[in-house]
């Protein structure tokens, strides 16, 4: 659904994250960016895993889209990933060196030095078509429309891909990126590496367990005063569910995907621990922070100060590393090595 920035409104967990990180990462102009270098040796621990044997693209080939059209892909020689999510499929199938840009989201090492060419959502055109591409993989968050479109007319294929939001969705995005990379088998192995990981992950969920952890995610910007509460659309229900935790916003009704934060949310939601993104946290001033948000010093997690941080750019992927976020959260819950 590519839409006019105007009317992104966070129908989707991906385009809200997105939409708001641009009001604090946007720095203006639409040139395709570079990214600062990393230093030769530095610690790089954010990293995604190709699979080992580079497998060779069998094109061309006509693939459906998610808004409805068949797209013909004839070249994987230059690739466009307009989402970080869609990236890291990209480079862990093993094509990471036909990709020439990256959405500000890709923030894991082998992407770092890529042009940036979207930013919350919001395509430059013109930054993507100066890198010649071959092919463009979107969402149906990416836009704006006019921006889509016209890397549609200058003939570059413009595969739409739907946003995740669970676990299910997983080897679906998989297998869409990989037919259209001409690259079916790979796609395959990829999610059977996948599927064993997540399987294997979830063995170190404790069968004692008293009660079921009851877990508030929360999106959190303080620069820009943005402060909401996951629903049962937030996309973090079936992570949690999968740690074998509960949602207390997907259970307390909110029935879409973010609502701003109120005290009487959160006394109703009562978590026992609150699930926020890294650079969120950090954005509020840390744990001494966030209880200072209205309602959360009130909730058993704010009395606790028990709360649960997986990094940004991982967390609601959905992808190849879903297995190291479920692992991070089944660590922090329960108090144990994932």
């Amino acid at each position: 659904m590519p839409t006019p920035a105007a009317s992104h409104r966070f129908p989707r967990l991906a385009l809200a994250v997105a939409t708001l990180a641009f009001a604090l990462t946007a720095c203006g102009g639409t040139a395709a960016t570079p990214s600062p270098s990393v230093p030769t040796g530095a610690a790089t621990p954010d990293r995604v895993e190709p699979l080992a044997a580079v497998p060779v693209p069998a094109l061309p080939v006509t693939v459906p889209s998610a808004e409805g059209a068949q797209v013909t892909v004839t070249s994987a020689d230059r690739v466009v990933p307009l989402t970080g999510s869609l990236n890291e499929i990209v480079h862990t199938l093993g094509l990471g060196k036909q990709v020439v840009a990256r959405d500000i989201t890709a923030t894991f090492e082998q992407a770092a030095r890529l042009p940036v060419v979207t930013r919350g959502h919001d395509v430059s055109a013109e930054s993507v078509l100066s890198l010649r591409p071959t092919l463009v993989l979107a969402e149906t968050t990416s836009g704006p429309a006019e921006a889509i479109q016209q890397i549609r007319d200058a003939g570059i294929p413009v595969l739409v891909i739907a946003p995740a939001k669970a676990l299910d969705d997983v080897p679906k995005r998989i297998d869409a990126v990989a037919s259209a990379l001409g690259v079916k088998e790979a796609g395959t192995q990829l999610n059977q590496r996948t599927a064993d990981r997540i399987a294997a992950v979830r063995k170190d969920i404790p069968a004692a367990s008293k009660k079921q952890p009851r877990v508030a995610f929360l999106y959190l910007r303080g620069t820009a005063s943005v402060y909401l509460l996951g629903g049962s659309d937030s996309g973090a229900a079936s992570l949690l569910e999968a740690a074998g935790a509960v949602d207390t916003g997907k259970e307390s009704g909110l029935g879409k995907d973010f609502t701003p934060i109120t005290s009487e949310a959160l006394a109703a939601a009562a978590p026992d621990a609150i699930l926020v993104m890294s650079k969120g946290l950090e954005s509020v001033g840390g744990i001494d922070g966030l209880v200072k948000i209205p309602g959360v010093a009130q909730t058993p997690a704010g009395m606790d100060r028990r709360v649960v941080t997986v990094d940004d750019g991982v967390l609601l992927n959905y992808g190849p590393r879903t297995d190291q976020v479920l692992s991070s959260l089944i660590a922090q819950l329960y108090g144990k090595a994932a």
